[in-house]
């Protein structure tokens, strides 16, 4: 828009900004920060070419895009890119309406990109039991609790991945450190992680429910291969 595209050429436009953007190395995923703009609570459908128009010619003199159907543009924009898309859930700043992010929000949505894309939803607090119930019953549908740890420390850690992991499969649980301001925070996010994992495998393991094979191979999963699979990385190996 600032370079003075014309409404009726936003919709081409981007989407062309947007596949050259992802073409570049080492782009691995797409993400939306709906979440502050909008909320979820948005019409699922894809917004036809006359509404994103409409859209882009009321938000041509405007500065922040938050226009609920230039938002559903940019979801659908990320679907067709048909890279993984990252959805920034609950807790964040000042600009989210928490009771907007609630993930469930999403069902209709999701149940429309079905065989898609993967859809990951970051960080997630105070709904990971709502994100777990979506990656339960979504095949396409991922977590994690990033941005989480970093203020509940390793002390509670252990108890929000009990409350992800409750129904969440096991190869749908994707480590995240955040990796966001001073260094200090890939430290920590990573510390929480291991620390609040490995308590709660090990308590498992302790009452029989897993083996430990078991146990360590969940750790595999989700500290690294879910990731390079979901991502289509190479797996890191010794």
């Amino acid at each position: 828009m600032a370079r003075g595209v014309e409404p009726g050429e936003y919709a081409a436009a981007f989407l062309a900004a947007a596949r050259e953007a992802v073409e570049r190395p080492g782009v691995v995923a797409a993400k939306s920060v709906a979440a502050y703009r909008t909320g979820f609570d948005l019409d699922p459908s894809r917004p036809s070419d006359a509404d994103v128009t409409e859209a882009a010619a009321r938000w041509q003199a405007g500065t922040r895009l938050d226009d609920p159907v230039l938002v559903r543009h940019l979801l659908w924009t990320a679907v067709d890119l048909g890279l993984p898309l990252q959805l920034h859930v609950g807790f964040g700043d000042s600009d989210i309406r928490m009771h907007r992010s609630d993930p469930t929000h999403l069902t209709d949505w999701l149940h429309l990109v079905s065989g898609t894309v993967p859809v990951l939803l970051l960080h997630c607090w105070p709904y990971q039991r709502q994100a777990a119930y979506l990656a339960a019953v979504f095949e396409q549908v991922y977590l994690d609790v990033g941005l989480t740890l970093h203020h509940v420390g390793p002390a509670r850690a252990r108890a929000v991945l009990e409350e992800a992991l409750e129904i969440t499969p096991f190869r749908k649980l994707l480590h995240s450190s955040d990796a966001y301001g001073v260094a200090e925070f890939y430290q920590l996010g990573a510390l929480s992680f291991r620390q609040g994992l490995a308590d709660l495998l090990q308590s498992r393991v302790d009452a029989d429910e897993l083996s430990l094979p078991d146990a360590l191979r969940i750790a595999r999963w989700t500290g690294r291969e879910n990731a390079c699979r979901v991502y289509g990385l190479s797996p890191y190996t010794r």
